[in-house]
């Protein structure tokens, strides 16, 4: 009799233990203990791995994502400057120098473009030089591993193609863009900045507007915002008349330099072909001689928006027999990091 009781103690024990747990439907775990977790339904391979899972040691995963930073380097007249090394550089967040874990010169990594055309009415006239540009910068820049996505904004923002190494169908849209009454300006800065978030390499937003918004429900804020979550780096080339103030809307020209600095990007005037024409030249010129600097943040905490700082050394300077001058984006979101 002692012998059957011995035997039966843990069988009771048992049961009783698993009438107070809670029930985990579908063979997973409780939903109530762990909401963020989804349900899904088990199958016997599935229910093998939860066992061994069980069984072996706990494990835990952290993942520190690098941040990183491109870097456009030129002297006073604007020229880019290239043969620059990794010890040329110091890079701080939040003014506590960093270290650099990756570095590369003349950057080869994809380039994703948004190229962003104002289609309104105020820039009906100048169009097709805009779009004749265009054409010719993106035939003179693109690589086999590079893409680009056309946008028109006028009233309503639309992509008139998707991310494409195609030559001959960016063409085909570039010949079939519609003008329309308004300018939606930051709701083309949000919408480009939203396609270009999960993309990777070097991603660019290329704006050539007169600078006026009269149709967005995109504020200035939220598409500085959103430009900067995106890692995107924006070059905008504003047309303007002629005439010195006609038609001029200095306080859209003023946010989009901002923006532009803000990103690590540039901003150029432009009146004729030949302006036109060279400020994508210069975009071209600049993007092949990018520098990549990348870090692990040594503190994650502090504010959520982390300001980046990145300078050369003196030596650096010295070498160079000229005063050269950095361009990066202004920062990142905490958030971003994961």
């Amino acid at each position: 009799m002692l012998s059957r009781l011995v035997f039966l103690i843990p069988l009771l024990l048992a049961s009783a233990f698993a009438q107070d747990a809670p029930p985990t439907p579908n063979g997973g775990e409780n939903p109530a203990l762990y909401p963020h977790i989804p349900v899904k339904r088990n199958t016997q391979q599935g229910a093998r791995k939860d066992e061994a899972q069980k069984d072996s040691a706990p494990t835990i995963s952290v993942n520190v994502k690098l941040v990183s930073v491109f870097a456009s380097v030129a002297d006073g007249d604007g020229a880019p400057y290239a043969g620059l090394q990794k010890d040329d550089f110091r890079i701080f967040e939040d003014g506590v120098e960093q270290k650099v874990a990756v570095f590369e010169r003349e950057s080869g990594l994809p380039l994703s473009i948004v190229m962003a055309l104002d289609t309104s009415m105020s820039t009906r006239k100048d169009l097709p030089v805009e779009v004749a540009s265009a054409r010719k910068f993106a035939h003179t820049l693109l690589r086999p591993v590079d893409s680009i996505s056309l946008y028109q904004f006028s009233t309503y923002v639309s992509e008139a193609m998707p991310f494409s190494n195609d030559e001959k169908r960016l063409d085909a849209a570039l010949n079939h863009l519609r003008t329309g009454a308004a300018t939606a300006l930051y709701d083309a800065i949000y919408l480009s900045a939203q396609t270009l978030e999960h993309r990777q390499g070097r991603k660019i937003i290329v704006l050539i507007t007169d600078g006026g918004d009269t149709a967005s429900k995109t504020d200035y804020p939220e598409a500085v915002r959103a430009a900067q979550i995106s890692e995107a780096i924006i070059y905008s080339i504003i047309m303007v008349p002629i005439e010195a103030d006609a038609g001029r809307d200095t306080g859209g020209e003023h946010a989009l330099i901002q923006l532009s600095r803000d990103t690590g990007g540039k901003f150029f005037y432009a009146s004729s072909t030949s302006q036109l024409d060279d400020a994508f030249r210069q975009i071209s010129d600049e993007l092949r001689t990018q520098y990549l600097l990348a870090y692990y943040p040594a503190s994650r905490v502090g504010a959520e928006f982390r300001r980046i700082s990145v300078q050369l050394t003196k030596q650096a300077q010295e070498r160079a027999q000229r005063d050269l001058y950095v361009r990066h984006r202004a920062g990142y979101y905490n958030s971003k990091i994961e």
